[in-house]
């Protein structure tokens, strides 16, 4: 049975996947984008870097959540309102 992360990289294979962040994408979108829980991004960045739950933020916002990486980079999305706490 294909993962979810197998399924994208089979459609699209130039969807744009982060590195080490298998376990926050939830989906996909109509144009085979791998979709990402912000939340989940916050989570895995604490639980492998043993990093406070602040410094996972910032990191994230500096490194993900601004960045472009041309027509498949990755949709994020808040799964609870407004952003992680």
């Amino acid at each position: 049975m294909l993962t979810i992360i197998d399924h994208i990289r089979e459609i699209n294979p130039e969807a744009v996947l982060w590195d080490g962040l298998n376990d926050a994408v939830i989906g996909i979108d109509e144009k085979y984008r791998a979709v990402y829980s912000v939340d989940a991004i916050i989570n895995v960045l604490e639980e492998t870097n043993d990093w406070s739950r602040e410094d996972a933020m910032e990191w994230y916002q500096f490194n993900i959540s601004t960045a472009y990486v041309g027509e498949y980079t990755p949709v994020l999305v808040f799964l609870k309102k407004g952003p992680p706490k």
